[in-house]
């Protein structure tokens, strides 16, 4: 915030998250809940939900979140707005604490803070603000970003994947993300769908549930924890699931910590290969559209073309950049048929954040971008 105050920003105040920014659903018992803008009986994401519903309607230009399991990602594609979450580090996530915890420097080895806007020029305009180390007077210390990779979208070498092997793509985000791609195709973009030229998604997922997990076992309480050492005591030794690896994640050792950032850094090489001869991968940031509220009891469910699929293995798309700490850039790329908007997220070569923001914005200039919903005023970015 220093450095939006610094360039000239005014801070409006702040909008709606879940509990501990844990949800992709914008409710609280203080606060209590908002909708989405397109659908008023459903969410607008989380846990940047109500920065997301805010923009779509147009009561601000900009909005800043933070990102480790989708949190920037899933309310862009929920309400049809942009967001961009940064190559790890590249903006500093000082004062991202509880109430009350000084907001002293500290590192994160996934979550990321980034802009949300209704244009990828607004992105890049926030982005050149806020990224940067966190010294002082870190102004002078700007990191000097590359370029982007294409000037057109004719140049851009795309990988499309609308898949994953660990969670089912709902019939209509997985016709938009191909179609989306015909439409690349037809511009003269480079389009590839050979998901294994990736490395390992379901490797990947568990890898990441497992990192992820084990930075929210430190806070658990004793009674928590003892009632999750019972959960994983009655896995079995074959169950390498999502929810499994989330329960051993919460009790991870030291020693099992380190095996699993060893792979994390094997994906890293991977990647960079990847992107010697890609540009971007596009995939879904999330397998549904907006999904109405739920504020039941956990686990929740998801509706994926009516079988019911537990809500929290969504964290699979997010960990497809999140675990090598790579930039993905979320837009929208059309509307199922009930009329709500269906994103995908753009994901690029570590520190090459311009190339998928620029991506972003070659698409939004060549097939529309940013829609309001009903309601909202003008229908096109300003």
């Amino acid at each position: 915030m220093a450095r939006l105050r610094a360039a000239g920003a005014v801070i409006l105040g702040k909008t709606n998250v879940p509990v501990m920014l844990d949800d992709w659903q914008a409710f609280n018992p203080v606060y209590g809940t908002t909708n989405n803008p397109w659908d008023l009986g459903r969410s607008p994401g989380g846990s940047s939900g109500g920065s997301a519903a805010a923009l779509a309607m147009g009561f601000v230009p900009l909005e800043m979140g933070t990102d480790i399991g989708g949190s920037l990602r899933v309310p862009a594609h929920f309400c049809g707005v942009l967001s961009h979450a940064p190559s790890l580090g590249l903006v500093p996530v000082r004062g991202h604490v509880p109430p009350g915890v000084p907001a002293l420097p500290r590192e994160s080895d996934l979550m990321v803070a980034g802009p949300m806007a209704r244009s990828a020029e607004d992105l890049s305009l926030l982005l050149d603000v806020v990224a940067g180390p966190d010294v002082p007077h870190s102004a002078a210390y700007r990191l000097d970003l590359p370029a982007p990779r294409f000037a057109s979208l004719a140049e851009a070498r795309v990988l499309v994947v609308a898949r994953h092997p660990l969670v089912p793509t709902g019939r209509e985000v997985e016709a938009a993300v191909e179609a989306f791609a015909e439409r690349l195709a037809r511009c003269g973009a480079r389009i590839g769908r050979d998901a294994s030229l990736l490395p390992d998604l379901a490797t990947g997922a568990r890898t990441y549930m497992r990192l992820l997990s084990s930075s929210f076992g430190a806070e658990l309480s004793p009674e928590f924890t003892a009632w999750v050492r019972g959960e994983v005591e009655g896995l079995a030794p074959w169950d390498d699931g999502l929810r499994a690896n989330r329960l051993r994640g919460m009790l991870l050792s030291h020693a099992d910590w380190i095996r699993a950032d060893r792979v994390r850094v094997g994906f890293r090489q991977r990647w960079r290969d990847l992107f010697r001869g890609w540009d971007v991968v596009v995939c879904p940031a999330f397998s549904t559209p907006a999904f109405p509220h739920d504020h039941g009891p956990e686990p929740r469910m998801l509706d994926v073309d009516g079988a019911a699929r537990p809500v929290g293995e969504q964290l699979a798309w997010a960990a497809v950049s999140t675990l090598p700490g790579l930039p993905s850039t979320a837009f929208p790329v059309g509307m199922s048929e009930g009329g709500l908007p269906i994103g995908v997220q753009a994901i690029g070569p570590f520190l090459e954040d311009r190339t998928t923001i620029a991506f972003a914005g070659l698409v939004g200039r060549e097939f529309g971008g940013f829609v309001a919903p009903p309601g909202a005023g003008s229908r096109s970015a300003p």
